[in-house]
């Protein structure tokens, strides 16, 4: 894999984030910190690669 991407990716980010917010309508807040859990785990397994999940991170922390 490359680089890690921090430039606008998304082709409709504003749906995406939608979808995002809906799919917490409801929850608890320890439902929604579950589905957070899962949902970076199962996007790290897609990239898959270490140092793009270390970059990322890294830059998630810097913010």
């Amino acid at each position: 894999m490359t680089d890690l991407t921090l430039a606008p990716n998304m082709a409709a980010p504003d749906r995406s984030y939608a979808d995002l917010i809906a799919a917490h309508e409801g929850l608890t807040k320890e439902q929604s910190d579950a589905l957070n859990a899962r949902l970076i785990l199962i996007l790290m397994n897609h990239v898959g690669d270490e140092s793009v999940i270390r970059a990322a991170i890294d830059a998630a922390r810097l913010e």
